[in-house]
C-alpha cells in the first residue's frame, strides 16, 4: 500500500469513521464537522486522494472511497482504537491523553513494526 500523509491519513480515517465505504458515500461537509476543519480544507485534501486513487468525487458530490481507500482508512482507523485500547485498558492512561496520543502514534509506527506490537498486545488478552 502506498503510504499518504499524516493529515490525509486523517481524512481516509475519518471518512470510514463516518460509515464511509466504497459503496456508501459521506458528505464533505460531515468530513469538515467530524475533523474540525474548514469545507476548503476538505475540498484540497479529497483532491489529493483522488490523484492517489483512494477517492472518488463527482464534481462537488459525495466521497466514495475506492477498495484501496477503504483499506487504509480501516488499516488507520484499528490502529487507532488499538493502541488506544492499549493506552487506556494496559497503561491506565486517561481517555482524552489516550485518544490524542493515539492519533500521533497511529502515524509514527511502521507497519512491520505494528503487526509484531499488535501480536503481543493480543498476547496480553485485553
Amino acid at each position: 500500500m502506498v503510504k499518504t500523509s499524516m493529515s490525509h491519513e486523517d481524512y481516509l480515517e475519518a471518512i470510514v469513521m463516518l460509515g464511509g465505504t466504497t459503496d456508501a458515500p459521506v458528505r464533505s461537509v460531515d468530513v469538515a464537522n467530524k475533523l474540525g476543519v474548514s469545507k476548503a480544507s476538505v475540498n484540497k485534501a479529497i483532491s489529493a486522494l483522488k490523484e492517489q486513487e483512494l477517492v472518488v468525487q463527482p464534481h462537488y458530490g459525495d466521497i466514495t472511497l475506492t477498495e484501496a481507500g477503504y483499506a487504509y482508512g480501516r488499516s488507520v482507523l484499528d490502529r487507532h482504537r488499538t493502541l488506544f485500547d492499549f493506552l487506556t485498558k494496559a497503561l491506565g492512561v486517561e481517555p482524552e491523553v489516550a485518544e490524542v496520543e493515539a492519533c500521533q502514534m497511529e502515524h509514527a509506527i511502521s507497519d512491520a513494526s505494528f503487526e509484531k506490537w499488535g501480536a503481543f498486545v493480543r498476547s496480553l488478552d485485553l
